[in-house]
């Protein structure tokens, strides 16, 4: 089994990094992490920078919230590209700009080194029970050696194409949940201010057309009130951003998503950057009057 570099280990990298370990992988962690004394007692051995744990590692794998934090891992003093070796396999899993992926891409290279662009769709659930979609760019060489690894961590790892297709891919996944949160979000705060019953209306609605598995998770998320994050709507917003820019980079408009970035950044300035992105349903019953 190799081992298994893993950097960042919050909501959702902590549990994909559990699952590689208790799938035999020999796993090693930043002992800066929170969640390090937590792996490490269950036989992760923890290393005290990047560039220690990257020369010690077969596949690195990074799962950080944005590109600043994967080009400072990376490219940083001490970081993963000081110290992984050649005929070594990088793995970005987290969700960052194209242009970032294809950066990083090309300084791996340099080195000798494979690099892969997984960002994941799925968010905590999905990430505890290795039930991610893993939407991958970079060569087919370097994925099929982390193949293995993405069936620990995900139900379906797909090759899009070269660097950076893998991030433009998430970026469009990104695109469709928000725009499809924001519909539910209307569509509830209607019914509810209109006095229709919100789980009768989601059981009807789940047997018709505008099924989704968003109208099914999130649409419950609204009725009980639960808005602990499984993925922030911080991040989301982030997320909405790095898709608006490739709008930009490739002259398509993206008026949907540009709507929906606004409201987002709406419900941060309400205090709401720590909540589910589901939230978007107390800013929609806000704006909509309801108590």
């Amino acid at each position: 089994m190799k081992k298994v570099g893993f950097i960042g280990l919050g909501i959702m990298g902590k549990p994909m990094a559990i699952n590689l370990l208790n799938a035999g992988y020999e796993l090693l962690v930043l002992e800066s992490s929170k969640a390090a004394g937590a792996l490490t007692a269950k036989g992760a051995k923890a290393y005290s920078t990047s560039k220690e744990l990257s020369a010690n590692a077969d596949i690195v794998i990074t799962m950080l919230p944005d590109s600043p934090e994967v080009s400072e891992v990376v490219f940083g003093t001490d970081g993963v590209l000081a110290g992984i070796r050649s005929g070594t396999v990088f793995v970005d899993m987290s969700t960052i700009a194209p242009s970032t992926a294809r950066e990083v891409a090309t300084a791996m290279k340099e080195k000798g080194v494979e690099a892969l662009d997984a960002p994941v769709s799925g968010g905590q659930v999905g990430a505890e029970s290795g039930n991610l979609s893993i939407m991958v760019g970079g060569t087919e060489q370097a994925f099929e050696v982390a193949k293995p690894l993405f069936e620990v961590m995900g139900k379906s790892a797909v090759l899009i194409g070269d660097a950076g297709a893998g991030q433009l891919t998430k970026a469009c996944n990104q695109m469709i949940v928000g725009i499809t949160i924001q519909a539910v979000a209307e569509s509830f705060s209607l019914a509810k201010k209109a006095g229709v019953n919100l789980e009768k209306m989601r059981e009807a609605l789940l047997g018709g057309f505008a099924q989704s598995r968003i109208l099914d998770l999130h649409g419950q998320r609204i009725i009980d009130r639960n808005f602990e994050p499984g993925f922030k709507i911080k991040l989301h917003r982030k997320d909405m951003n790095i898709a608006l820019m490739a709008g930009k980079e490739f002259n398509v408009p993206l008026y949907g998503s540009g709507l929906v970035a606004s409201q987002m950044d709406a419900a941060l300035a309400l205090g709401f950057d720590e909540k589910d992105h589901s939230a978007l349903a107390l800013l929609m019953e806000k704006l909509s009057g309801i108590e």
